[in-house]
């Protein structure tokens, strides 16, 4: 189980479902990479940029199915209510899909899907006390289940920079209040960074003496190959910082040709993983999709 991994190394990869009626093809991707060799689990997104793609918590299972390896299934309150959010978790749980990524969601006018309206009847924390009902055998109005559900891993997000950091730990602290077991960073790119989270983590966990004590930082990692990804990041991607030296070395190499560029972010994100590694072997991998690229950091 995942949640046993956490004490020690721990490293997911993000998936992506595609807008297809079948995960199939994703799933075949994965396995011509061999991505899933290097790994100990996967997640699968849900709509991300509340753009429609396959169901996350269905290409949760398949992948399951397929590699034996445990998902964490996002699920997003902007696509659904209190009876929505309760009627996928008891499916999601007769398919032992029991990881589950709690999220607010982007944005419904970002969709791809005519005047799309978001339901959000509460943030994510709204997820979080409900798994935590089904984890204590009752719906979130409290009425007992006959069958009790399988125990149910919650996890959470957060931003990995913020001007004042005192925001991401009330954020954290609020998550882990609610049992989440793991909170996933947006991906960080200085291990300055990379220790101030630590250093909040650890004063967030002080505050309990139960199970919360063991909740962990899962390190966002998301590789950057090319100039205009890392501007992008650094310029638009609110509780993200990519380093200028990341950005001036990039620069250069985009001036000398395409090959150039991919190599130097390509070298710069390798020693970051390294680095990772070394200080806190629980990362969450993304990619956009380019599996293959997975065993480079290996």
């Amino acid at each position: 189980m995942l949640k046993e991994k956490l004490k020690d190394k721990y490293i997911t990869l993000e998936t992506t479902p595609p807008k297809l009626p079948t995960v199939d093809l994703m799933i075949e991707k994965i396995e011509k990479s061999e991505a899933y060799k290097y790994i100990d689990g996967f997640s699968t997104t849900d709509c991300p940029l509340s753009k429609l793609k396959y169901n996350s918590i269905i290409a949760a299972y398949k992948l399951q199915e397929k590699f034996k390896k445990p998902v964490i299934a996002t699920m997003s309150m902007r696509d659904r209510n209190k009876i929505a959010l309760q009627s996928d978790l008891l499916g999601a749980n007769d398919l032992g899909v029991t990881h589950i990524l709690a999220l607010t969601g982007d944005p419904a006018n970002m969709s791809d899907q005519p005047k799309a309206k978001a339901v959000v009847e509460g943030s994510s924390i709204l997820l979080l006390e409900i798994i935590r009902a089904f984890n204590n055998g009752m719906d979130y109005a409290g009425k007992e289940f006959k069958i009790k559900p399988k125990p149910i891993t919650p996890f959470a997000v957060s931003n990995s920079y913020a001007k004042n950091f005192s925001s991401i730990e009330r954020r954290i602290f609020k998550k882990v209040q609610n049992y989440a077991v793991g909170i996933i960073t947006q991906p960080v790119y200085d291990i300055n960074i990379v220790e101030k989270l630590l250093e909040i983590k650890e004063k967030v966990i002080s505050e309990f003496n139960d199970e919360r004590k063991e909740a962990e930082i899962i390190l966002g990692f998301f590789p950057i190959t090319k100039l205009k990804t890392a501007q992008f990041l650094h310029a638009h991607v609110p509780g993200i910082y990519v380093p200028e030296e990341w950005i001036e070395k990039l620069i250069k190499a985009h001036k000398i040709s395409e090959d150039e560029e991919y190599k130097v972010g390509m070298e710069l994100s390798r020693n970051l993983f390294q680095q990772l590694l070394k200080k806190h072997p629980k990362i969450h991998i993304m990619t956009a999709n380019r599996f293959e690229i997975v065993k480079e950091f290996f």
